[in-house]
């Protein structure tokens, strides 16, 4: 006799082995309420200071290094290679130590993106972008307060258009940089990727802090390299001079450009926020 052959019944899968986070509220006022709130205003001020004073500082060691005054040449210092190192390990240290306090932004551009792909509250996004300021001008205040003398010889480590580049080179060169830094944001921290790539032990600070070395190498020649507005307004503050000033504006309006089309290339092409949206409101026109 055939012995009978129990099943257990079988249950449905899920569409998707990932959630996707709800949108964050426009305002949301209850944050201010909130502890965990200001923590993360804490945390994104200090990653910004510590960000700016090492890797500003960087650039006034290398200038100093590099000076014929002191006997220096080209090939002594850390080089463009060294500079881009400092401001990409930066970036990788301090996000992977912020990422679970207040999400590891460190940059206004950071921050605007994310909030066009509502990811974070008006009000957060705003206060971020006031602390981020702060917490930079305060950084580069520590390089002057320690080494004033070389801080005003080498410029303050400000960023400035390059001679022989046009601004429209210049902002180009903003927009594309902070696109990749941004785009570079959005994909490591997507849940999909997160849910489908579990197996593969990659953080995301990693990649995040290699966007920002591999810009910086493309781009120190042309801007000094901005693609975060409060690094380059701490400098600029500091130094106070008018050729800081001369082409300020690039370094603001290229990163929030650059920033804005990451967001819309992110959500509405590659996750297809648009398409999904539609077909929904089909679906439920249709009952």
């Amino acid at each position: 006799m055939a012995k009978d052959i129990q099943t257990e019944p079988q249950t449905a899968l899920p569409n998707k082995d990932y959630q996707d986070p709800p949108p964050a509220p426009l305002f949301d006022t209850s944050e201010l309420s909130q502890w965990s709130f200001y923590r993360a205003l804490i945390a994104e001020f200090v990653a910004t200071l510590l960000f700016l004073y090492v890797t500003v500082a960087t650039v006034i060691g290398y200038n100093s290094q590099t000076d014929p005054a002191h006997n220096g040449t080209a090939c002594d210092g850390v080089g463009i290679l060294g500079i881009a190192w400092a401001f990409g390990g930066m970036i990788f240290v301090l996000v992977y130590c912020t990422a679970g306090i207040s999400g590891g932004h460190i940059n206004p551009a950071v921050t605007f993106g994310l909030f066009l792909a509502r990811k974070v509250s008006l009000i957060r996004a705003i206060l971020y972008m006031v602390v981020q300021c702060l917490g930079a001008i305060c950084g580069v205040g520590l390089v002057k307060g320690f080494q004033k003398s070389y801080y005003n010889r080498y410029k303050g480590g400000a960023n400035m258009l390059s001679n022989g580049y046009s601004k429209g080179t210049g902002l180009g060169a903003e927009i594309i940089g902070t696109f990749f830094l941004v785009y570079t944001v959005f994909s490591a921290t997507d849940p999909k990727r997160n849910a489908r790539d579990s197996h593969v032990p990659v953080l995301a600070p990693l990649p995040i802090g290699f966007a920002v070395f591999v810009v910086h190498l493309a781009t120190i020649p042309i801007t000094g390299t901005g693609i975060n507005p409060a690094r380059s307004l701490g400098a600029a503050v500091i130094y106070n001079n008018h050729k800081a000033w001369d082409h300020h504006w690039i370094f603001w309006v290229g990163p929030f450009i650059g920033a804005a089309i990451a967001a819309i290339y992110h959500q509405f092409v590659l996750r297809a926020q648009a398409a999904k949206a539609l077909g929904s409101f089909k679906s439920s026109s249709n009952l």
